[in-house]
């Protein structure tokens, strides 16, 4: 069941990107980080209702990572990179091109890799402390801000792509609060406690940060630029994130370990090759 859910949610939040990207492409390009894109944005109907899809999506993802460790449900939820890709050229106009279909397929390997090492190994150990986490959360947050504001002195591909690493990581860090905002949500009693602790707001903040990176990333460049660097950046920060702060449990075994290695790799090179040719549309 957790598995299906996490694909319907994958599919709600990769035709929310198609929705968005259309509307924020005719965003001008010297609202780039500027608090106006945001204007621009509200009044396009296209895009609150791609807003308004991606709502679903993440509350379902939510559900997804607060019941599948990071290490599984990450991976599972990147495949929306495949919905984006279906769906850009009925509703963008975007055609799929020969490398983003061998990318999709790469992608989906990885996904395949990573969900089996984590399902069949029998030996597992945990790392980490949540005591690491203001370091780590400052280190993504500062390395978030350093790629948008290198994303402004390049051009429109480049600045997707670089705007788009930075939202991924800020993904990555909600996916990660969320699963412990998740965990630590046991019964309503809870709720007044939880509100007083800082899981909560900090992934209220990450949530917001990602999102405005997104849109600028998408206002950019056309979706295959952006997107792929969203979907390859989120789940290796949410992955790591779970495993040194939220001590996630990671197989010990050599092969199991090679297995993930190889998904990772396969994550990351299938997104790449997404967007390794210049579409002419």
């Amino acid at each position: 069941m957790e598995y299906a859910l996490g694909l319907v949610a994958a599919a709600l939040l990769g035709t929310s990107f198609v929705l968005q990207q259309g509307a924020a492409q005719r965003v001008p390009a010297a609202d780039f980080l500027r608090l106006r894109l945001v204007a621009d944005l509200l009044r396009q109907p296209r895009w609150l209702a791609g807003i308004g899809t991606m709502i679903c999506g993440q509350l379902l993802s939510g559900w997804v990572i607060g019941h599948i460790i990071l290490a599984v449900s990450e991976p599972l939820l990147a495949t929306n990179l495949l919905v984006a890709l279906s769906l850009a050229w009925p509703l963008s106009g975007q055609r799929l091109k020969a490398s983003e279909i061998a990318g999709a397929f790469v992608l989906l390997a990885g996904v395949i890799a990573l969900a089996v090492a984590q399902a069949v190994a029998s030996d597992h150990d945990t790392i980490g402390s949540p005591r690491y986490w203001p370091y780590c959360g400052a280190i993504v947050a500062a390395l978030a801000a350093a790629l948008a504001l290198a994303g402004r002195r390049r051009p429109g591909p480049v600045r997707a792509a670089l705007a788009g690493t930075g939202a991924g990581l800020a993904f990555g860090v909600q996916d990660a609060l969320t699963r412990r905002t998740v965990d630590a949500l046991g019964g309503l009693h809870q709720i007044a406690a939880l509100l007083a602790s800082w899981p909560v707001y900090s992934l209220v903040a990450a949530s917001l940060a990602g999102l405005w990176l997104m849109q600028n990333a998408f206002s950019a460049a056309p979706l295959h630029a952006s997107l792929p660097a969203i979907t390859a950046a989120e789940p290796v920060c949410g992955i790591v994130l779970g495993i040194v702060v939220f001590r996630e449990k990671v197989p010990v075994s050599s092969g199991m370990i090679a297995l993930q290695a190889a998904g990772l790799v396969a994550l990351v090179a299938g997104t790449v090759l997404v967007r390794s040719e210049e579409h002419t549309s």
